[in-house]
């Protein structure tokens, strides 16, 4: 009978965050994969845990995820954690839960601390519905589609960033949002947390040459206003979604609520639009 992989939610910062759920959890496995085997080892002793743990990273993730794969094809319990946080968000992780999921073993969670939630509570605005971007690309086509769809979404964004790279973030950010809201929640839970508050140009001159950055970065930015009433705006955004794997009915509801349309005259417009560029394939 396959054995079960658990997703370990490790402390972003302070040990007191650790639960006795997690401590149970990595007692009771047979084996820890994990990001960097040095921090882990440095938890694992803290908290008085003597399983053995095993790195798993893009480096070596192929090799890894066969012989997880093999570990949960005879029955073991395998716990999975990174540096910092939850696997498989923005960090390695996704390459086992498909593992898991090709040998049929169980799959589960010890949630904890999450640098992304615990920024969009500090940050005052709404949480609602937001989306989270994780790191930017570093450079090209990409890394520019991805700052302008960012710049015009309504809805609050969370990103990750390097502080070797938030001065070009922000930096970019600003050229296309810089009168927008921004939180940058710095080193959170440690000794030299840090909440600044501003607008997006404000931190990228305050980040980019005022101070030094230092630490982990969590920037929330606050969503655009909503354009209203505009149907040949909603329609492009309708056919952006759809560009991106939604359905034309899921599309028209989301956006029609979004720009402030007659959900019925966007989807008939919708309907008309891709009738046309069928008819002229």
């Amino acid at each position: 009978m396959p054995g079960t992989l658990v997703l370990c939610s490790t402390p972003i910062g302070n040990l007191g965050d650790v639960s006795h759920r997690l401590v149970e959890t990595l007692s009771a496995a047979d084996v820890i994969y994990a990001e960097d085997t040095r921090r882990t080892n440095t938890l694992l002793a803290r908290i008085g845990v003597d399983t053995p743990a095993r790195s798993y990273f893009v480096g070596n993730e192929r090799a890894r995820s066969v012989e997880l794969a093999h570990r949960l094809g005879r029955g073991e319990t395998v716990a999975f954690v990174t540096d910092a946080g939850t696997p498989a968000v923005s960090d390695p992780g996704v390459s086992a839960i498909r593992a898991a999921v090709e040998v049929g073993a169980e799959i589960t969670v010890v949630p904890g601390p999450s640098a992304v939630t615990a920024a969009l509570a500090v940050s005052g605005f709404d949480a609602d519905r937001f989306v989270f971007e994780g790191f930017l690309p570093r450079r090209g086509r990409r890394r520019r589609e991805r700052l302008e769809r960012i710049a015009e979404e309504t809805r609050t964004v969370v990103l990750f960033a390097a502080p070797h790279r938030i001065a070009a973030d922000l930096a970019d950010l600003a050229d296309l949002a810089g009168e927008r809201e921004l939180v940058v929640a710095r080193e959170l839970t440690k000794r030299h947390e840090e909440v600044w508050r501003g607008t997006v140009a404000e931190a990228a001159r305050h980040w980019g040459a005022e101070v030094e950055p230092r630490g982990e970065f969590t920037l929330v930015l606050a969503g655009a206003e909503r354009r209203r009433g505009d149907l040949g705006v909603a329609l492009d955004l309708v056919f952006d979604e759809i560009a991106e794997g939604a359905r034309l009915s899921d599309a028209v509801r989301d956006v029609a609520e979004e720009v402030g349309v007659s959900r019925r005259l966007l989807y008939e417009a919708a309907l008309e639009r891709r009738s046309a560029e069928r008819g002229g394939t």
